[in-house]
């Protein structure tokens, strides 16, 4: 696991702080999600602010710049990852962001021991990485319906054309 801070205006957990802000926050539900936000747009945010709505904290984890070009690639990310971080840092539902280096988000996640896992209702329940870790943890899954749309697919297929 990636340990890094680039100083989104405070909101920034390093992975290695993951375990301690756990611990701090007992007692707060705490909810995660996750995903590259190389371009941001409006189905990203209504999943931010209804991920927000299920607990009391919002930690988003975003992938790192080589995990991006790894997942999308080599032309990916379109944003650098210190830009990805500022922006959803300035969101309101976004309480700490926290950056991992690895394709998917499970250390992360077994790091934080989140109460509610949130993705896209695109997402099959089986397909959810770290959904079976948050519940044998006595969390919960969400799954969040898309904005018909809007994605970061559709608005890349806009530009290009």
């Amino acid at each position: 696991m990636m340990h890094r801070k680039n100083g989104s205006n405070g909101k920034e957990l390093s992975c290695g702080e993951l375990g301690r802000f756990r611990e701090r926050n007992r007692g707060r539900r705490i909810v995660f999600t996750n995903g590259c936000f190389d371009l941001l747009h409006r189905g990203h945010i209504e999943i931010l602010a209804k991920a927000k709505s299920f607990g009391d904290i919002l930690v988003v984890g975003m992938n790192s710049d080589s995990s991006v070009a790894r997942l999308k690639g080599s032309a990916r990310p379109f944003v650098r990852e210190e830009d990805r971080a500022y922006v959803l840092a300035a969101l309101e539902a976004v309480d700490f962001i926290v950056i991992f280096d690895e394709d998917t988000p499970l250390e992360t996640i077994r790091a934080l021991e989140p109460d509610v896992l949130v993705k896209g209702a695109e997402y099959d329940r089986e397909n959810i990485v770290g959904a079976d870790f948050v519940e044998q943890h006595g969390g919960r899954v969400e799954r969040v319906p898309m904005l018909k749309g809007f994605s970061t697919s559709s608005l890349i297929e806009k530009i290009r054309r």
